[in-house]
């Protein structure tokens, strides 16, 4: 068991009162998005008819992804099936459609966008009988099979808990399978959609995690929303008790008055004590700060190093398998 510190210069609970009509904290400015990077990747994306959860969900880190050439591609429409009270994506009813063009449009755009490290996110579709999980990986197996050496990770929906639906993005190989948790067990009918559950969540991650092709397994969740200290260990510890990897925490930010208040500003210090945390319970990578979001680009040059160490080490078994076979003779009557 892991002796878990109490979190210090922060109240077991949360401050009082919302604090979204306040000025932000210095920690959360940031400059507004331009540059000729970024106007050339939203030009792209437009052009083909493509969303990012970048726009949709109006993250505060869009100019530094796209500076970077990073972006988080969301599919299956603008329009989702669920009202979460945190998420700015609209929430309504697609009624089945389905966009059959978008793998070959996407694995256009991001060859064209010379990407390396590829994130997909998805909104929930309940009005499809998979959830949409087939459209999913028929995007993954078209970007692999035009870019094979890509890494790709999905951040997908809880597809109403199907199981089979995991197998089916687990089945096209991609290296890393993200669902988020959000928030504390405690906060969730306040937080999320009721169609959402925590232990569907983790039952989620934990098919993923025991699928055979063993995917990366990544969740975040959110702070500022009222959670105790107590309930962020706890959701941590179940996160690694279903075989979660890698972790992020971040700053809830309120995307319209319409959406849940900001009970507390997060301060820099506490990220950091819960990234030394999350550290100490076995996760191989925390990303824990104000502005941190679960598809955050300062986290893929360390899950991109894992990968490509798992990748040799695979291809190396298979030359030695390989080559033991040779010797022992198998495969001789293949020469007859």
């Amino acid at each position: 068991m892991v002796d878990l510190p109490v979190l210090q210069g922060e109240p077991e609970g949360c401050a009082p009162g919302p604090l979204t009509r306040r000025a932000k904290p210095d920690w959360l400015r940031v400059r507004a998005p331009g540059g000729e990077r970024y106007t050339f990747i939203k030009k792209t994306l437009r052009d083909r008819g493509l969303f990012t959860v970048c726009e949709e969900a109006r993250c505060p880190n869009i100019g530094e992804c796209w500076a970077g050439g990073t972006a988080t591609f969301m599919l299956l429409g603008e329009i989702c099936t669920r009202g979460c009270r945190f998420c700015a994506v609209t929430t309504g009813n697609p009624g089945g459609r389905v966009d059959s063009q978008e793998p070959r449009k996407l694995a256009e755009s991001v060859a064209l966008l010379k990407l390396r490290y590829v994130v997909l996110t998805m909104v929930d579709r309940d009005d499809l009988s998979d959830g949409g999980a087939g459209h999913v990986a028929a995007c993954i197996e078209q970007l692999k099979r035009r870019q094979p050496e890509l890494i790709l990770e999905a951040l997908v929906g809880d597809f109403n808990g199907d199981v089979e639906a995991v197998d089916t993005l687990c089945d096209t190989g991609l290296e890393v399978f993200a669902h988020n948790l959000e928030t504390v067990e405690e906060m969730q009918r306040t937080v999320r959609d009721a169609r959402c559950g925590y232990d569907k969540s983790l039952a989620i991650l934990e098919r993923a995690k025991r699928h055979p092709r063993q995917p990366f397994t990544k969740s975040s969740l959110m702070l500022g929303l009222g959670e105790s200290d107590a309930q962020l260990r706890r959701s941590m510890q179940e996160l690694r008790s279903v075989g979660v990897d890698f972790l992020t925490l971040g700053q809830y930010l309120q995307p319209t008055s319409k959406h849940l208040d900001v009970v507390e500003w997060v301060t820099p210090e506490r990220f950091a004590q819960l990234r030394q945390l999350g550290e100490r319970l076995g996760f191989a990578y925390v990303a824990s700060g104000p502005l941190v979001r679960s598809s955050y680009r300062a986290g893929e040059f360390f899950v991109a190093n894992l990968v490509e160490t798992r990748r040799v080490a695979a291809s190396a078994t298979i030359r030695t398998t390989s080559a033991i076979r040779a010797s022992s003779g198998e495969g001789a009557w293949a020469n007859c």
